[in-house]
């Protein structure tokens, strides 16, 4: 470390200091004098990107798999406004994300420089907090509140603006405490009430949300699913927080649900809304539990008051942690003695019936829901499937049996191009684990670049190209909606397997059904990064599920 510490030396001492190891950035004439003082942090990890869009969905990645923020760095203007993308996501899918931009001098602001934006006006509807700072003094403060917001209550993106002319100055570093927001427990006599509601339901039903990934979230769900014997339904694409294979697994909320799982749902007497805000995906666009006022009692926990009773009335809004308050139920409530066993049956009737693996019917190609198949046949506990936004995806979310050990990573927000940059993230993170990418042919032309990373660093991911020539999830709406007016969708595609050798990775092909198993074997045996490139059946993506 140099004698003498510059203003972007004491922002970065600040991140250290909170433990964030890694950043991702597309580097900027804009905020060198940070580029200059990564040189001296070396436990800081700096991951040099192809796009902004692909360095801000990996901090969203990383920030989601650590519970820390992650950081993305760009520079003004083009390089924010690729970056974007990011700050919806990681809004959408409450991920603490620290969203770093270069600006132009602090004399020139708002004189329409060159590349100049406001970008409070720019950001103010999506982020938690946005903040220019116009003095050196004001790097290290404000970034240790971007990350005491970006963490607090319902996570979410923080936007940090440094003009290029203050990141050189001398400044002492300072300590910050760098405590995180703490959720409180009900009141005693709140607890009992609670607790009365679920000793006396005859059909209660869990909704787990994104608050249960923390670590020992998934134990505490599990437990508390257990001790009360009451049916767990998880949250949008929140698959791998309870064991598929357990008796009280109840499915999931997702983009359309089937009518039979609806009117189960509509049977239930309490909602237990543990850790998830209540949005229009999860509540099937405010059906389950219902806009306003439900028919069943709402207990509605979650550790931010702007979140609980948004949109639904709750019985019992309650700003806790909901691991916490799971907790404290065990502990000063008996086991249920009495469970109702035919409403458990009904769920665990659904289930069996929702998630059997179907046939393939399709002639023109693999559909790919029996790539999905042949892919979690051999997955193990250590296995993390990384996902990017279209129908190819469908299968994993209904049919794919996420049990103990195994992680899921897809866009809540149903962002375009997450899935390439997740698992490089995910890989960076933990080399131990096994990383699978699944992405459609319109998402991979969009960050698929990214992968460059896996041979630079290593990093033996499986790439799954889902190619069936079209942007299918439009394409099915436009033949539910106006069949045989197709319009926009079509893909022109270049050969993927040549592409992922000429960035000295294998690549592999997969043309007709009795080829996957083999090739996705040889995928695994390679141990090093590999494409797959899938020719997928268009009409079964046409006919595919939500």
């Amino acid at each position: 470390m140099r004698d003498s510490f510059t203003s972007s030396h004491a922002l970065l001492d600040v991140f250290a200091q909170a433990g964030i190891d890694r950043v991702f950035l597309v580097p900027g004439e804009s905020y060198l004098g940070v580029l200059d003082a990564l040189v001296d942090f070396p436990q800081i990890d700096t991951v040099t990107c192809r796009h902004e869009g692909g360095a801000g969905f990996m901090a969203v990645a990383d920030g989601r798999l650590t519970g820390r923020p992650g950081v993305a760095m760009v520079s003004r203007g083009p390089g924010a406004s690729h970056a974007a993308i990011a700050v919806h996501t990681a809004q959408q899918d409450a991920i603490p994300f620290i969203l770093l931009i270069g600006q132009v001098a602090e004399k020139d602001l708002r004189r329409e420089a060159f590349q100049e934006v406001d970008y409070q006006h720019m950001f103010g509807g999506i982020a938690k907090w946005v903040f220019e700072c116009r003095h050196p003094t004001q790097l290290a403060e404000t970034a240790a509140k971007a990350i005491r917001v970006a963490t607090s209550g319902a996570c979410g993106p923080v936007v940090i603006v440094l003009p290029e002319d203050i990141q050189q100055q001398t400044v002492a570093l300072e300590k910050f405490k760098q405590h995180r927001q703490m959720a409180s427990v009900p009141s005693p006599s709140v607890m009992a009430m609670v607790g009365a509601q679920i000793a006396t339901a005859q059909k209660p039903l869990i909704l787990a949300g994104g608050c249960f990934e923390r670590p020992g979230g998934r134990d505490c769900l599990k437990a508390f699913a257990e001790h009360f014997q009451i049916p767990v339904v998880v949250t949008f694409r929140r698959q791998d927080l309870f064991e598929n294979d357990h008796p009280l697994y109840a499915g999931n909320m997702g983009l359309a649900n089937p009518d039979d799982q609806m009117a189960l749902l509509a049977e239930s007497d309490l909602i237990l809304a543990l850790g998830t805000r209540l949005g229009d995906i999860t509540t099937q666009n405010y059906r389950f539990p219902a806009y306003g006022r439900t028919a069943q009692t709402l207990i509605h926990c979650y550790p931010d008051s702007r979140v609980v009773g948004w949109d639904t009335e709750a019985d019992f809004p309650l700003v806790a942690d909901p691991i916490a308050l799971a907790d404290l139920l065990m502990q000063s409530l008996p086991p249920a003695s009495q469970p109702n066993r035919a409403w458990l049956a009904a769920w665990h009737a659904f289930r069996t019936r929702y998630m059997t693996w179907p046939e393939q019917t399709a002639e023109d190609g693999v559909e790919f829901v029996q790539v999905v198949r042949a892919v979690m046949a051999h997955a193990t506990e250590q296995t993390t499937i990384c996902l990017d936004a279209g129908t190819f995806a469908a299968p994993v979310y209904r049919y794919a049996p996420f049990t103990k050990g195994r992680r899921l990573m897809s866009p809540l927000a149903g962002a375009m191009g997450y899935g390439t940059p997740a698992a490089l993230a995910c890989a960076m993170r933990d080399p131990s684990r096994e990383v699978i990418c699944m992405v459609g042919d319109g998402g991979m032309l969009m960050t698929g670049q990214e992968m460059i990373l896996a041979v630079e660093r290593q990093l033996p991911i499986i790439f799954i190209v889902s190619s069936n020539r079209t942007y299918g999830s439009i394409r099915k709406h436009q033949e539910e909606h106006y069949p045989g007016r197709t319009s926009g969708t079509t893909l022109f595609n270049p050969d993927f397997v040549e592409m992922a050798k000429s960035f000295g990775m294998a690549g592999l092909r997969i043309n007709q059904l009795d080829e996957v198993d083999a090739v996705i074997a040889q995928a695994r045996s390679l141990q090093a990064p590999v494409l797959i490139d899938v020719n997928t059946s268009l009409k079964g993506v046409v006919r595919s599920v939500a």
